[in-house]
């Protein structure tokens, strides 16, 4: 019987999503910037206050900023945690954790969960919020929700409708026009012993942003080039996604210094191995979640509070390498929590499809539409 549920829901889902519907009616378009914020989310705090109301997000630079440094200092320094969770009080709070969340506080007792007060402190160009109320009634997806069409430099469905609506808008979240950073990847064995995956020089850049154009046919493009270690210098690779990833799918190319050719790389994507991190996850665990959404279903839950990683400045930008990354887990002395609203997408495999993972649940901020965390199970 649960097997019959569960395919009847999957053929619904599948009837629903290859519709080309718009997202939201004028009527519901008007709650942009009123009851909700521009981009969706609800303005008003919760009811006992653990979450504030939205007032606009941080929208002057902290004291000690440098203008051009890309270090950002932390403006919530003063905090101290309202609350602590080990696997002592787990039960007290395991509604508002994730699966992932609740099986290292059980398993590692050097493990915890520093809560402190949440701000809702992502703020947006106004060019941000304009486009959105202008695409709001006119975004569609296709293909099964693997494309979108009728959408530009604003989030397409702010008021999502279906799990592959709420995806997008975490897929084309706002992070500017691009960006360039130096980066390394080190994994952790059970001892807390760090090797050095790769390193290199990382650009990104996001033409779904350029709000100086009327349309985008692609919304991200990366090149990695490999610097270290030293078997792995010289290596590159250049990934690119369409908005109509439906049916033009992704395209990818490397570079190899030992045959000194490009190569096209169509398997640069879903569950292959990421070379970046030497096999640590898989291409589309990047940003928790990336690339065409062609091998699950995906299932909006709903909407609910939890706690999740938020405002980590002190993880980011403050702490040092051995300071961070230790055995098992990350120090939990340097890892922020905060209580937010986070919309859950339910992704299950899609019969007849292949993939490490049979089940996958994402939860996406409500303010900035970037998933913040996900429960992944295998077969």
């Amino acid at each position: 019987m649960k097997l019959t549920q569960t395919l009847l829901s999957a053929a619904l889902a599948l009837a629903l999503s290859g519709a080309a519907v718009a997202a939201i009616t004028p009527d519901e378009a008007k709650k942009l910037g009123t009851t909700l914020t521009a981009v969706g989310a609800e303005r008003a705090g919760n009811k006992d206050g653990t979450i504030p109301e939205y007032t606009g997000g941080l929208t002057t630079a902290p004291a000690g900023f440098k203008p051009g440094d890309g270090i950002r200092p932390n403006p919530f320094a003063t905090d101290k945690p309202r609350l602590v969770i080990d696997a002592k009080n787990l039960a007290q709070h395991a509604d508002k954790l994730t699966e992932g969340t609740k099986a290292l506080l059980q398993k590692y007792p050097s493990f915890r969960v520093d809560v402190y007060p949440t701000h809702r402190s992502v703020a947006f160009p106004k060019f941000v919020a304009d486009n959105t109320a202008k695409i709001a009634t006119q975004a569609k997806t296709n293909n099964d929700g693997r494309s979108i069409e009728g959408a530009h430099a604003g989030f397409p469905f702010p008021i999502p409708k279906t799990g592959y609506e709420a995806m997008w808008n975490h897929l084309v979240r706002y992070n500017g026009q691009a960006y360039e950073v130096k980066y390394r990847n080190l994994n952790v064995d059970a001892s807390g012993r760090t090797t050095l995956a790769t390193e290199g020089m990382n650009v990104q850049e996001f033409p779904f942003w350029d709000a100086g154009k009327s349309s985008a046919e692609i919304y991200w493009r990366i090149k990695n080039t490999y610097t270290g270690p030293a078997r792995r210098a010289g290596e590159a690779l250049l990934i690119v996604d369409p908005l109509d990833i439906g049916t033009k799918d992704r395209r990818a190319w490397t570079y190899l210094p030992g045959q000194r050719r490009v190569k096209v790389a169509p398997d640069l994507s879903h569950d292959t191995p990421n070379p970046g991190t030497a096999g640590g996850n898989t291409f589309d665990d990047i940003f928790i979640f990336i690339g065409s959404m062609d091998r699950f279903d995906f299932k909006l839950v709903g909407k609910k509070e939890m706690y999740v990683p938020y405002n980590a400045y002190a993880a980011v930008y403050q702490a040092k390498q051995d300071d961070l990354l230790k055995p098992n887990h990350l120090n939990p002395d340097l890892v922020r929590w905060e209580l937010h609203r986070v919309w859950v997408v339910e992704a299950t495999l899609r019969e007849g499809k292949r993939h490490v993972y049979s089940k996958r649940t994402f939860y996406l901020d409500e303010d900035s539409w970037a998933a913040l965390a996900s429960d992944q199970y295998d077969a």
